[in-house]
């Protein structure tokens, strides 16, 4: 499959492989270790390609969180210092995908290349080669294999494989023959490198902030549509509920019958029991409740969301057992209220007037406390 990632290791073991072939084509007949330049060789290309192609299974790889985060439920704004985190492979920049953290044993392995090499090749080659094409490659090598390092995350390692070549080279050939034979380019090469890493970062944050964002505005605008929605619900349920008596009572202007006063009383009840507590009603708890308002109970329908995480057929089960303890109840005033305890689903009160007339003190007539099915 063809990708940029594809695409740019193709590119980095073409360009790190010609750069080795320039150290083997040396331009002298009298080399005089012809081996150490070999294995120079071996050892710049081993360790480049480990760089290059060596993903584990598990790493650290940056992580843009803030250090000081809003709650995870709003689109917080990542902080632009990055610590490290460990996360699994598939995860990266705040989401985004992106190079993967070189492993230790990889980056011992280029500080030694970094510190092996140049002297290695310096010493191979004998000191009137040493500024030749074919024995300065290395400092375009190990500046290419710093720039994968640093690629890969590793900003220390990459400016500490610089500092190496850097003195290295200025030992063996001088620092204005190192600086004008590709030095420069090197430290260019890693600095650019490392601008486009935290580029990369930057774009990756943004990204992600921007999709938290856009998905946090689309919580907020279905929100907005469901609860229009209840609204529209709501309001209809008041016209169905209240409708008929409004029109009875404008078109007896204002003067209303007993019956009519009682359907009034009823149609307010209904209302506020659909407002206050709709996860409690079904029909046989809604006929109970106005059975209860007939005979002259004042009733209280209270839902303070202990049912909001609820399922229909555990909500079916406790709305059952309160159709029941509704249809077995005489008392004088009702209160029906979800209760906050975990045990607990429902607890319903019935309170009677004492002796005396109604007070504070009236007695209570009914307690009855409906479990949460299964706990």
């Amino acid at each position: 499959m063809i990708s940029v990632k594809n695409v740019l290791i193709l590119l980095a073991v073409a360009f790190t492989a010609y750069l080795a072939a320039r150290g083997l084509w040396w331009t002298t007949d009298d080399l005089p270790q012809p081996l150490v330049v070999v294995a120079a060789l071996a050892l710049y290309l081993v360790t480049t390609w480990l760089c290059v192609f060596w993903e584990p299974t598990s790493a650290y790889v940056l992580s843009a969180e803030s250090a000081a985060r809003a709650d995870d439920a709003s689109a917080a704004d990542a902080s632009t210092d990055a610590e490290r985190s460990e996360v699994p492979v598939e995860t990266a920049i705040d989401g985004i995908r992106g190079p993967r953290a070189l492993p230790l044993v990889a980056q011992i392995l280029a500080l030694a290349c970094a510190a092996i090499v140049p002297s290695a090749i310096a010493l191979a080659v004998g000191p009137d080669a040493r500024t030749l094409p074919f024995a300065t490659w290395y400092l375009g090598g190990i500046g290419a294999l710093m720039t994968i390092v640093m690629v890969r995350r590793r900003p220390w390692t990459a400016w500490s494989g610089i500092l190496l070549l850097t003195v290295a080279s200025m030992a063996w050939m001088g620092p204005v023959q190192a600086l004008s034979l590709g030095l420069v380019g090197s430290i260019v090469w890693v600095a650019c490198a490392q601008l486009l890493v935290l580029s990369m970062d930057r774009a990756a944050r943004d990204t992600s902030r921007l999709t938290r964002l856009q998905r946090a505005a689309s919580a907020w605008q279905t929100s907005q549509v469901v609860r229009q929605r209840e609204r529209r619900v709501q309001v209809q349920r008041a016209l169905a509920v209240a409708g008929p008596v409004l029109t009875r009572t404008v078109a007896h202007g204002g003067h209303l019958t007993d019956e009519d006063r009682l359907e009034a009383r009823l149609a307010e009840g209904r209302l506020r029991d659909e407002m206050r507590g709709p996860r409690l009603l079904d029909d046989d708890v809604r006929a109970e409740l106005e059975r209860a308002r007939r005979r002259g109970a004042n009733v209280t329908v209270l839902d303070e969301g202990g049912l909001d995480d609820v399922d229909e057929e555990t909500l079916s089960v406790i709305r059952a057992q309160l159709a029941e303890t509704l249809r077995s109840a005489s008392s004088d005033r009702l209160y029906i209220r979800t209760s906050p305890d975990a045990r607990i689903a429902v607890t319903v009160v019935g309170r009677s007037m004492s002796v005396g007339g109604p007070s504070d003190e009236d007695a209570v007539d009914l307690w009855r406390e409906i479990p949460h099915p299964g706990r």
